[in-house]
């Protein structure tokens, strides 16, 4: 009876581990970091962020010149002015204000936004490219390098650079596609 009892504890452990020797082992890490920075897509991504940035960025610092402006002649003239005229330009000035702030702080949440669609569009055409590749190499998992809780990884399982070269060549292929 005990050597039945054995044998099945040893069968009910070895059922797992040969059931395991048919999956995949092998994992992968990948740098989105990088594959967002110098793919094509990545690069003309972070391009129509910076100038919508540098808009908002134009914007602001115009804004901030009239405030500048308007207090410099509130200073300049508060002596000569009438109370009423004063009051008028200070109320002014404090509107001024409260609109750029108002304005920074839609800006940010656009930009915010802006940044994280983009991400997101992004990602969804960088994963089919990824699963391509993990499927390709037999991966069983593939971690985000540097956001996976990873502390080490060898670069000879690193496969950030494929995925790119792979992703610009399906951004390439797909771009005569969408213009047809």
């Amino acid at each position: 009876m005990k050597k039945f009892l054995l044998s099945m504890a040893v069968a009910a452990l070895a059922i797992p581990a040969m059931a395991q020797g048919s999956a995949p082992q092998r994992v992968a890490v990948i740098d989105v970091n990088k594959v967002l920075t110098t793919s094509s897509a990545g690069k003309t991504a972070y391009e129509r962020l910076k100038k919508v940035q540098e808009d908002k960025m134009a914007r602001a610092q115009k804004l901030d010149d009239e405030i500048r402006a308007l207090d410099t002649d509130i200073n300049t003239k508060k002596i000569s002015l009438s109370e009423e005229k004063l009051a008028a330009m200070q109320k002014d000035l404090s509107d001024k204000k409260i609109a750029m702030q108002r304005f920074a702080q839609d800006a940010d949440r656009e930009l915010g936004e802006a940044q994280s669609r983009t991400l997101q569009e992004l990602n969804g055409k960088i994963m089919p490219v990824v699963e391509q590749v993990g499927k390709e190499m037999g991966l069983a998992a593939i971690f985000n390098k540097f956001e996976s809780g990873l502390i080490y990884a060898s670069d000879a399982i690193d496969i950030t650079d494929m995925v790119i070269k792979r992703f610009n060549e399906a951004q390439a292929a797909a771009a005569p596609a969408a213009k047809k």
